[in-house]
């Protein structure tokens, strides 16, 4: 596969940023410049022009509402909204929908599933939120507790789910739960669609040490959901709930290094503020992070060019989780380094971002930096931590032996 670009994708660019030159408001300087009201007002009025406009759903087929775009073309718009500071993907709960639960119905749910789901996810009628972690079964994702049994047509769910990024918002989560009593580990699971605007869901949020709540958890008493809400087999899940998890580590992977190289390029103003720059050791660090960043971007293109075969990701897709998530805590440490004892107390604006790097537009003070370096260190946890990582490569990509199992059970 070609991936320098064709003819056709560069005709493909420069509509894209026709479109954006004449949708987004005059002397647009991208949404990290906008206060947090003005964030709030500009985002919903955004996703409705881009579904409009057929930019929701960029790689869904056609025919359940998507844009069909082609690999290089689904690049060239990620790449144009991050340099432009524009979300793709404007509300809280739209990455779970559009990244996550929607390619995942799309690959294992049947086809009324996908009739019913996608136009809802489009239409934002539906916003979803993750419901894998547990307060015991994190990283361990096979270790979960939560439960659900079939009574009188439904899936009746009891348990507790943590770390739903946005689901204060949503009104849908995709839900792993043991179906199958007395099954070993991973070979009971299956993957439910649960409403959360019932009886029987209690949504609590959780403050982080950002300081905001973006997290919740949930807890599920008696909670119902139709019996067919069921996403690929019965008992199945576990394939399923992986299938899902190389789309959320892969999301969005050919333009990821362009937001990173935004934050770097911001990271090196305020090195050139400080009078840092002649500084060897910055700079040496600096020249780290911006060989890191274009790895970065390699790697996405690789990603890119295994998507073109139509395949699901595969464990591969942990080497960018884990590449870009360590990135991330160096970069932002060293940005703390070069703040010194202003990123002991926070000052000016905060920043953007609630996952990854701040877009265009994004204050350069101690304040941002700082909940940027905080939220970093989250990233190497949630997804799959970054040994959880390093252990996925080890034994599926690489071959090598297992590590020993706490319990005897076979995942």
């Amino acid at each position: 596969m070609d991936l320098a670009g064709t003819p056709e994708t560069e005709a493909f660019r420069r509509r894209v940023r026709g479109f954006l030159a004449e949708r987004l408001p005059p002397g647009w300087r991208g949404i990290g410049a906008l206060s947090a009201a003005e964030r709030a007002e500009f985002r919903p009025r955004w996703r409705e022009t881009l579904r409009e406009h057929g930019y929701l759903g960029i790689a869904w087929p056609k025919e359940y509402g998507g844009a069909g775009l082609t690999v290089l073309e689904q690049y060239a718009l990620q790449e144009e909204f991050v340099n432009a500071g524009v979300p793709l993907l404007p509300l809280p709960s739209d990455p779970f929908g559009f990244s996550l639960i929607g390619p995942t119905i799309l690959h294992w749910g049947t086809e009324e599933q996908k009739r019913h789901f996608i136009p809802r996810i489009l239409s934002g009628e539906h916003r979803w939120a993750q419901g894998y972690s547990e307060p015991g079964a994190g990283s361990d994702l096979f270790a979960l507790r939560t439960s659900a049994s079939l009574e009188d047509g439904a899936w009746v769910v009891n348990g507790q789910k943590v770390w739903q990024t946005a689901g204060d918002s949503a009104n849908w989560m995709f839900v792993l739960a043991r179906t199958e009593p007395g099954a070993a580990r991973a070979r009971g699971l299956s993957l439910l669609l649960v409403p959360t605007e019932q009886p029987g869901v209690d949504v609590r949020p959780i403050r982080t040490m950002t300081g905001e709540a973006e997290f919740c958890e949930v807890f599920f008493s008696g909670a119902r959901t139709d019996a067919a809400h069921v996403v690929g087999p019965r008992g199945g899940g576990a394939k399923v709930a992986l299938t899902l998890l190389g789309y959320e580590r892969g999301a969005a992977s050919g333009a990821l290094y362009a937001g990173y190289r935004i934050e770097l390029e911001r990271l090196a103003e305020m090195v050139r503020e400080r009078a840092l720059d002649a500084d060897p050791r910055v700079r040496q660090r600096l020249a780290w992070c911006w060989s890191k960043v274009e790895i970065l971007r390699i790697l996405g293109l690789k990603t890119l060019a295994a998507a073109h075969s139509g395949a699901a990701p595969g464990p591969e897709s942990s080497i960018l989780k884990l590449y870009s998530a360590e990135y991330h805590a160096r970069v932002t440490e060293l940005a703390m380094d070069v703040l010194g004892m202003d990123a002991m107390v926070g000052s000016g604006p905060p920043g953007v971002a609630t996952v990854g790097a701040d877009p265009l537009g994004s204050p350069n003070s101690p304040s941002a930096w700082q909940r940027a370096f905080l939220t970093a260190r989250a990233g190497t946890i949630y997804g799959g931590s970054s040994q959880i990582q390093r252990t996925t490569l080890g034994e599926r990509v690489l071959g090598l032996p297992r590590e020993p199992r706490a319990e005897s059970g076979k995942a």
